[in-house]
Order: structure tokens, then sequence, then C-alpha cells
């Protein structure tokens, strides 16, 4: 687990018990722009599966922003849902937060890190993300506007969802 504390007070930490998921799910369904109506059981699954990172405010502790890392942990990274609390912002915590997300998997050997964003691109230039060099290279298969439908073909209702215990 990682835990951060810049010369202001704020802690950044990677403890998924700290993270407020209920705040998570207000900000990410409510103002992200990529997020909007995400519903918090889906909120919740995505940061079971995921390293997140939240940043608490010095003081009270109150969590003031967040982010998550879908990644192998060896050479592959996806930093997504990174949000700051609108009263918080100006103060370099998405800059710090970010930075401390390159940081940390640079320190596991992850080489690759990857992130989608409509307005923060000078952000993210600051800490060494540019644009894909090659991105014709690269694809997606984009479902959501299609039902998901398992790959068997057989009725949802036929089985019971795949687990993975630890």
């Amino acid at each position: 687990m990682t835990c951060l504390t810049r010369d202001d007070g704020y802690l950044l930490s990677t403890d998924p018990d700290r993270i407020d998921l209920g705040l998570v799910h207000h900000w990410l369904s409510t103002d992200a722009y990529w997020a909007i109506g995400r519903d918090r059981e889906t909120v919740g699954r995505a940061f079971a599966g995921s390293v997140p990172f939240g940043v608490y405010r010095p003081g009270d502790g109150r969590q003031v922003a967040v982010a998550r890392v879908v990644t192998d942990g060896a050479t592959f990274a996806w930093l997504c849902d990174v949000y700051v609390d609108p009263a918080e912002r100006g103060r370099g915590l998405g800059t710090w937060l970010a930075g401390s997300v390159r940081d940390h998997l640079a320190g596991l050997g992850v080489r690759r890190i990857l992130l989608a964003t409509a307005d923060a691109h000078e952000v993210y230039a600051k800490l060494g993300f540019a644009p894909l060099t090659d991105p014709h290279r690269w694809m997606q298969l984009d479902q959501r506007e299609q039902p998901v439908s398992p790959i068997t073909g057989k009725d949802p209702g036929d089985c019971s969802p795949l687990t993975v215990e630890a």
C-alpha cells in the first residue's frame, strides 16, 4: 500500500478501505462527463477490480480526489476515473495524483500507461503523457450502447456470473 503526504498536509493513499464509494459514486455519476448516470453497483465493482488512489484533506481527512488504475502490475496500466472535488481544484491535486500514480506504476516496472481525456490534456502533458504515436495500431470494442450477452448465447438467467477468489 502506498501512502504519501504533501508539504501542505494532503494525503494520498492506495488503501481501498479509505475510499468513500458513496462520495466517489456521487462525483462520477453526477459530475464526470464519462460516467454520468453510472450506478453505484458498477462503481463498486470497478473500484474492487482496480488499484484505487484517494486524496484526503488535511485536518478532517475528508476524501477530495480519486483515481483508479486497471493494471496487470507488470507491463500495462489504464488510468481512469480521475476526479478532484470542485471545491479543491486549483491546488495542483490532480497533477499530484496523476504523477503519484505514474510513479507508483514505474516502481512496479509498468512502462505503458494509457488514459483518455476530453479536457485535461495539459495536466497530463506536464507529467509526460502524449497523444498515441501510432493510433492506427490501437483498436477498441465499444459496446456501451449494446446489451451485453454471454459468449455462449445462453440466456444469462441460466448461468451464474464468474467469480474470482483470492
